[in-house]
């Protein structure tokens, strides 16, 4: 799909998507409570909708797609609740490692096989009786192993006592499955590296799913690479629980400045810094959107903790390598944790930039159209999490062309 934007000039509310790293983690605290909980705003993004068709079935195969956050929660969920099952998904996902969370599940009691590879999906939950409720995990790889374990502890006879080994990171996600647990009831102590939750009960509630700040990031990238932008993103929180709020900090780096007001925040644009740096650690996701505006704007940056961007969707890090490189920049890797951009910048001259099957590969690049017209590879792709964004950016100015 080609795209581009003639004017550069941006002016619009963007009524953004609700945010799916919330929607999962209440879904499972809705289908583990024995109350009710209304849950408004949710996700329609196709990982969420997996989530609850999936939650939803009695069927004994439970086939996630490409779904990582799905396969992890599922995976716990299905364990915890003694309810024998079958998980599976896409050949992508089927390479994207489980190991780590179904130790921590056979250490508290589950019996789980694998059907082909070990350590990686398919695998089969085949019974769960606990053992014991201690149990230690990795806080390096993915805070989503940890997650899923937090949202089934209070359904445990034993509880929950959970170590986490070394540094933690994804910090901010791990502390929004607590906050949002901490809401519908249940009691938790975080001391040192030891998380504690006995087991209890999730209490009745209402809760409205904010709108998605890794969504935003996008809309923050247009805005930095705009001429002039007025862009009001709606329904965000200054007091968010998501982790990818760190985007309001980085961009102000980048030249854009973020006004709360009641009903979301305004974008708008100031003097950028010289150079960029910033620790991922904690906001893996917005990695993709970062690399590829500041080497869009032409600005030396050095972007540290992206450890966690191997196991995603794809390679992160050697998807965005390859695809700078066709836009005449070469990005540095460093290890599996760093990359640093040169200065210089990029040249838009039509070029393809492919998506791996990766929704943000697409919505990263997307915004650098401001420069030149791009061709998106599989823009369909973009339904994992924000099914709206094609249509969203043609509101906003872009042109896109099959």
């Amino acid at each position: 799909m080609k795209i581009h934007h003639p004017s550069k000039k941006v002016s619009l509310n963007v009524p953004l998507v609700s945010s799916k790293s919330e929607s999962n983690r209440a879904l499972i605290i809705q289908a583990c409570a024995k109350e009710s909980i209304q849950l408004s705003n949710i996700s329609m993004a196709r990982d969420t909708q997996t989530m609850m068709r999936l939650l939803d079935s009695g069927d004994h195969t439970l086939d996630v797609l490409d779904a990582g956050t799905t396969m992890r929660f599922l995976t716990a969920y299905t364990a915890a609740n003694n309810r024998p099952s079958l998980m599976t998904g896409t050949a992508r996902m089927q390479e994207r490692p489980i190991g780590i969370l179904v130790d921590a599940l056979r250490t508290l009691g589950a019996e789980i096989e694998y059907q082909k590879n070990d350590g990686y999906p398919p695998h089969e939950i085949k019974s769960f009786n606990q053992v014991s409720e201690k149990v230690s995990i990795r806080g390096d790889v993915s805070s989503q192993y940890i997650s899923a374990l937090l949202l089934v502890a209070p359904t445990l006879p034993k509880g929950l006592e959970l170590t986490l080994e070394g540094t933690v990171a994804s910090k901010p996600y791990i502390m929004m499955t607590l906050s949002l647990m901490e809401r519908f009831g249940v009691k938790y102590t975080w001391e040192e590296n030891i998380i504690k939750v006995t087991h209890q009960d999730y209490q009745s509630g209402e809760y409205t799913i904010e709108s998605d700040w890794s969504g935003a990031s996008y809309w923050y990238s247009i805005a930095a690479l705009s001429e002039e932008c007025d862009i009001k993103i709606m329904h965000l929180r200054e007091d968010s629980l998501q982790g990818d709020k760190a985007i309001v900090e980085m961009m102000e780096q980048l030249g854009v400045k973020s006004t709360f007001e009641a009903d979301g925040v305004r974008l708008s644009k100031m003097e950028k810094a010289e150079k960029f740096y910033f620790d991922f650690t904690h906001c893996p996701d917005l990695a993709q959107t970062i690399v590829s505006l500041v080497a869009a704007m032409g600005m030396e940056g050095r972007m540290i903790g992206l450890q966690s961007l191997r196991i995603k969707e794809t390679d992160r890090i050697a998807a965005l390598q390859n695809e700078i490189r066709k836009l005449g920049l070469e990005i540095e890797v460093i290890g599996d944790e760093e990359i640093r951009v040169p200065k210089g910048g990029i040249k838009i001259e039509g070029q393809s930039i492919h998506t791996y099957e990766d929704h943000r590969m697409a919505m990263a690049f997307a915004p650098l159209s401001m420069l030149g017209e791009l061709n998106i590879d599989e823009p369909e792709v973009v339904a994992k999490s924000y099914p709206s964004y094609w249509e969203d950016l043609a509101a906003a100015g872009f042109v896109t062309e099959e």
